[in-house]
């Protein structure tokens, strides 16, 4: 098992691990995901799930546990996933922002999920390159500093929720605390969902119909 130094100095300063670790327990995930990369592993080894950045970077575990969806049920293709449908294929979900920003494996590159509208902006080659890149600028690739303010008027981000816009950020709405409202993720995820795949077959001129989350 073996991390780089950006990955380390990532987990030195992140949340102890959201669930308990084990080989078995790690295998038998694998095994339902089809395979984890030996990266991404090496880091769920060393720390089973995390959050960082006063909980505005969460890295998911590998199982389920009280303060966090696992992988492989994040991964499901009968969650979340259904609402984006090809715009979500062959992507391996592991971590997310503050506003459920996701971050993805795909094609062997890592890469910044846009919940949104689905698109997908390449971040690194590697994990490695990853966690540099986040440290670098995390203000930006986590939205800490709303998080944050957010969190000093409202208290502590209760765990499995982000800050969603009531106005999607690609219709206009500000990344203001006043436009954010903690949900549950995969709700969240299914709403937003909704709204990348209207985006991404969208001819010029039809109005997008905004889904609120009810009976999602």
């Amino acid at each position: 098992m073996s991390n780089g130094p950006a990955t380390t100095k990532l987990l030195e300063l992140s949340s102890p691990a959201l669930s308990p670790g084990g080989t078995e327990m790690m295998r038998e995930a694998c095994a339902r995901l089809g395979g984890v990369p030996k990266e991404l592993a090496d880091i769920l080894g060393e720390k089973n799930g995390f959050y960082a950045f006063e909980s505005a970077l969460h890295f998911f575990p590998v199982n389920d546990s009280a303060s966090s969806v696992g992988l492989d049920a994040w991964n499901s293709d009968s969650g979340w996933r259904v609402e984006y449908g090809e715009l979500a294929s062959s992507c391996l979900f592991f971590a997310e922002d503050v506003f459920g920003g996701q971050f993805c494996l795909k094609d062997g590159k890592v890469w910044q999920f846009d919940p949104e509208t689905g698109e997908l902006t390449l971040l690194g080659e590697s994990l490695e390159e990853w966690a540099a890149a986040v440290l670098g600028d995390f203000a930006f690739l986590t939205g800490h500093p709303v998080a944050r303010e957010w969190q000093l008027l409202h208290g502590p981000l209760p765990a499995k929720m982000r800050l969603v816009p009531k106005v999607p950020f690609v219709l206009g709405g500000p990344f203001s605390v006043s436009n954010l409202s903690p949900m549950d993720s995969e709700r969240a995820m299914r709403v937003r969902g909704n709204l990348a795949r209207q985006i991404s077959n969208l001819p010029d001129g039809e109005k997008i119909r905004l889904v609120t989350g009810e009976g999602l």
